[in-house]
């Protein structure tokens, strides 16, 4: 053998020696060194995590009475993994007997155990977007009969369980709704889980959450936390064993300062008057008033706290319970059915007509160029420019002081002083700096922004500036142009007049002289028309504050969070957003004269029998005319008047006539019940629908054995400590997640349409 060929040989020895040291070192790496960290990450590729949801607390009343709380459900859900293991014709047979079981298709009951995404699987909601490790729920609120027979025949029914699982319920304590306050769950979307990523208590895909109303806003007490079971997989897919098992912790209670006793009489009221409203004749039509919509709100003004809240069209709560269907879903969002989603107390925007004169009234006081004794004239009608402004039904009252002028409720009052402000802030050519007492004022009142209640979607009032409608034409002139120039033939067709009347205002909207504040924008501001909109709970805190002093109270309507065991978790103190920018003076000039408003002024017929000695009533009536609809009805008050005032209750009735003739009634007889009033006798307590005629100050008790009982109440000693209320489930299997429901409705502002500016010269 050559020199040569030995070399090679010594070098194919060497290389193969390496490469056995380089295997066997890695080997020792992968095995010894580090094998530990390798062996528990294939335990945990072995390991897959199962939810069991935690059960959602209750929302109670201020008296501890529940307006949600949960229920036991019979719920069908199949196991995907046991039927992934079948043959295909086995998997057909289980789904074609529970079809049978469960009266509905093998095809149904297919879509619904489908993974979303997989090859062929339906939209969400019809599709499993759960884990497939968690039993699928196909069927809710299964009769005992049916649940017992799929039990009592397992073996027909591999994979399949009937369970026990918490659903929310609505007892509605004495009728009383509040669907719009309480809002409704449904199940997490992606926007949801991403956003609640790294938070100490983020979802998961099987979570079911609030959409709306308390339910959203509080969710992160109510929802409580998820219980977890880590399950061994084998490589097929199977389960093997437990790992481990976390058990749920329950949500907590929410108290709310609502009272179910007053809710319901508001609402009953509500309903009252939109009936009241569609008897009357509408003296400008050949009909009677439509009343399409009305709200309520009943507010403490010591505190902010509503008490009370409504809003029609309403709606069954229950509809979300096991999913709301799509027909029903757009229903719920139907103009065509008056949008029973949205909530027109805190949600829609309304002209107040002349409920708004208070500010008004205060502008011309604060400015010092303006005196309570006038005198001012009243004629029926003011011409400004080419249009007749004129006073409800034409009439005129003569001189009047500013505390008449405010009883009676004269426009032609309030026009006349504001066409006057106008032109002494320069009219068509306005000075540099206008002094616009009447929109600064407004702003001032906190007009323009929200109240800041702690309901999610809430509107904020609507207040047009001088900047404001610089924007708005600039935003809006194209379309307005394209208007003018097509009108609207298809509103022709049906309603030439109004078409024109529309085709006018887009001509003027169109205009250079469009983006300039014009008399006939003055005039109609001071009587709370025009552009201006508000919320029904937005005049509730702006007569709440003139009642108290000068509060500006943040409405609330939480009190406190209990936990399950009756703990306070957290409490809700009352928030001041801020006072009233006026002088005492000015404060008690508007107090006085809302008194005169019931005693002698435009309510005084309806408040006749009302023992207003004992319960003195400030108020104020609003009739707002909209363009292309009938008047809307406002009724803004406070009481007790004079001597430490408790409520303010304002009612509005779109479309619903006169304030007097249609909403003062509805809130005589809320006072009345508030008050305990019989006919035209003195307040008894004992008649109150509260007890002892006051809201409680005490939160509501929760015993051991999850009684509540009412607020200062002692646990009775015969209490026995077992699982508090709405905390657990009876162990009869496996936990299947809440029915599936759907995304809120997006919050929206309930607009009118636009009214004629009228410029005046």
């Amino acid at each position: 053998m050559s020199d040569r060929s030995r070399l090679r040989l010594v070098v194919l020895q060497v290389l193969v020696v390496s490469l056995l040291l380089t295997l066997v070192g890695r080997l020792w790496y992968l095995q010894i060194y580090s094998g530990d960290e390798y062996r528990d990450q294939a335990t945990n590729n072995q390991v897959r995590k199962v939810l069991t949801e935690a059960v959602r607390g209750q929302i109670l009343d201020d008296e501890g009475r529940a307006l949600v709380r949960n229920k036991t459900s019979l719920v069908v859900s199949v196991d995907r993994s046991v039927l992934d293991r079948m043959k295909l014709v086995k998997e057909q047979a289980v789904l074609s007997a529970l079809a049978v079981k469960l009266s509905t298709t093998p095809q149904s009951l297919s879509d619904r155990i489908t993974l979303c995404g997989s090859p062929g699987a339906k939209k969400p909601p019809i599709c499993w977007n759960g884990s497939p490790f968690q039993p699928i729920p196909v069927a809710h609120d299964v009769t005992p009969a049916v649940a017992l027979s799929i039990l009592e025949d397992a073996e027909d029914f591999p994979g399949v369980t009937a369970d026990l699982e918490a659903i929310r319920e609505y007892p509605m304590p004495f009728k009383a709704n509040a669907v719009h306050m309480l809002g409704y769950t449904g199940k997490v979307t992606q926007d949801e889980l991403d956003a609640s990523a790294g938070s100490a208590n983020p979802l998961t895909q099987d979570d079911q959450v609030g959409k709306a109303g308390l339910e959203l806003e509080y969710d992160q007490y109510l929802r409580g936390i998820n219980g977890v079971k880590s399950l061994a997989i084998d490589r097929a897919g199977n389960v093997t064993g437990t790992v481990s098992e976390t058990a749920a912790i329950p949500g907590d209670n929410l108290v709310t300062n609502i009272d179910a006793k007053v809710q319901a009489v508001l609402e009953a009221q509500l309903q009252a008057a939109v009936d009241r409203a569609r008897s009357l004749p509408d003296p400008k039509s050949n009909g009677n008033y439509k009343a399409d919509s009305a709200a309520g709100v009943v507010m403490d003004v010591r505190n902010g706290h509503i008490v009370a809240m409504a809003s029609l069209p309403d709606y069954d709560p229950s509809v979300w319970v096991g999913g709301v269907s799509a027909k029903e879903y757009a229903l719920l969002k139907a103009t065509s059915a008056g949008i029973p989603l949205l909530s027109r107390a805190y949600q829609g925007g309304f002209a107040p007509g002349s409920t708004f004169k208070v500010v008004s009234t205060s502008a011309m006081l604060q400015s010092g160029r303006y005196t309570p004794a006038g005198p001012y004239p009243c004629p029926s009608f003011l011409n400004i420019g080419p249009r007749k402004f004129t006073n409800a039904e034409n009439i005129g009252h003569g001189n009047l002081t500013l505390t008449r002028a405010v009883e009676v409720s004269c426009d032609t009052v309030f026009y006349k002083v504001a066409f006057a402000e106008w032109l002494r802030d320069g009219g068509l050519t306005p000075v540099g700096h206008p002094a616009d007492i009447f929109i600064n004022e407004a702003l001032g009142w906190g007009f323009g922004k929200k109240t800041g209640i702690d309901l999610p979607g809430e509107s904020s009032s609507v207040i047009e500036t001088r900047a404001s409608l610089v924007a708005n034409w600039q935003a809006n002139q194209a379309h307005e142009c394209q208007l003018a120039a097509t009108g609207y033939p298809t509103l022709a067709k049906t309603n030439p007049s109004l078409a024109a009347q529309y085709r006018a205002f887009a001509q003027d909207a169109c205009a250079p002289s469009g983006s300039v504040y014009q008399g006939g924008d003055a005039v109609n501001f001071v009587i709370g028309q025009g552009q201006t909109l508000t919320t029904p709970l937005k005049m509730a805190q702006i007569y709440g504050a003139i009642a108290n002093g000068g509060t500006l109270w943040t409405p609330q309507v939480a009190k406190a969070v209990l936990g399950p065991d009756g703990k306070l978790v957290k409490e809700f103190p009352p928030v001041a957003e801020g006072r009233l920018p006026i002088s005492r003076s000015t404060l008690a000039f508007l107090q006085n004269a809302l008194v005169g408003v019931t005693t002698s002024g435009t309510s005084r017929n309806q408040f006749a029998t009302f023992p207003l000695a004992q319960i003195p009533v400030a108020s104020k009536t609003g009739t707002a005319e909209v363009t292309g609809k009938q008047t809307t009805s406002w009724f803004t008050t406070y009481a007790p008047a004079t001597s430490k005032p408790e409520y303010a209750i304002v009612m509005m009735v779109s479309q619903g006539g006169f304030g007097s003739t249609t909403s003062a009634d509805s809130v005589r007889a809320v006072y009345q019940a508030l008050f305990g009033i019989k006919g035209s006798n003195p307040p008894d307590p004992k008649l109150s629908i509260l007890p002892g005629g006051v809201l409680p100050t005490k939160l509501p008790v929760i015993a051991p054995d999850g009684t509540i009982l009412p607020p200062g109440s002692v646990i009775p000693a015969s209490t026995v400590t077992s699982t508090a209320a709405g905390s657990a489930l009876p162990p009869l299997g496996p936990p299947s997640p809440p029915p599936v429901a759907s995304a809120g409705l997006a919050p929206a502002f309930v607009g009118e349409p636009r009214r004629q500016r009228s410029g005046g010269p």
